[in-house]
């Protein structure tokens, strides 16, 4: 499973949230969000490719597919905004992460083409969180697994999300490094 830490793997939504919120605390989720494309360009760059195709143990992420599952987030979660914004009270669809990084094949691709594709959806994501007012901020849908959820509420969740992910990208990385996997020349 790709974002397992201590348990937290999304399977319990209330403590899914929770660990979120918690990862985030008193952070700014739009400046947060703001830094995690260059975060991403300093991993892509200061590592080999072969490390970042390498998964640590068998049924995790390499570094490349979390990379992946972010540019799959910034597509889901640019939907899912637009989709509070503009109905009232709409559901929204969970979905299975592990069979969005294995059917787009992330580990396939190049990371940096990944990390492209990211600072793009970002910067245009981040463009229609930064117009929102007040009042669009307590706008909400009702999320199939998590229930009713605010895009306030949502804006603090991608603001976890994306530190919790940059934190399993180190944690992968020192794995693989202990390991000596993925350590071959490019």
């Amino acid at each position: 499973m790709g974002t397992a830490q201590g348990g937290q793997d999304g399977t319990e939504p209330q403590g899914y949230r929770e660990w979120l919120f918690k990862l985030l605390g008193d952070r700014d989720p739009l400046e947060v969000m703001a830094r995690t494309a260059a975060a991403l360009e300093g991993i892509v760059r200061g590592h080999p490719t072969t490390l970042l195709h390498t998964r640590p143990a068998e049924g995790k992420w390499s570094p490349t597919e979390v990379i992946g599952h972010l540019v799959d987030g910034e597509w889901v979660y640019g939907y899912r905004v637009r989709f509070i914004l503009c109905e009232d009270s709409p559901v929204i669809m969970g979905m299975d992460q592990n069979l969005w990084v294995t059917g787009m094949r992330h580990n396939d691709q190049d990371p940096a083409g990944l990390l492209e594709q990211f600072r793009s959806l970002r910067e245009f994501n981040l463009s229609v969180w930064k117009r929102m007012s007040p009042a669009d901020l307590q706008r909400a849908g009702r999320h199939s697994e998590r229930g009713t959820e605010s895009l306030g509420v949502l804006l603090k969740l991608f603001g976890g999300h994306d530190l919790a992910h940059l934190d399993q990208i180190a944690r992968t990385i020192q794995a693989i490094q202990e390991t000596g996997k993925g350590l071959e020349k490019n």
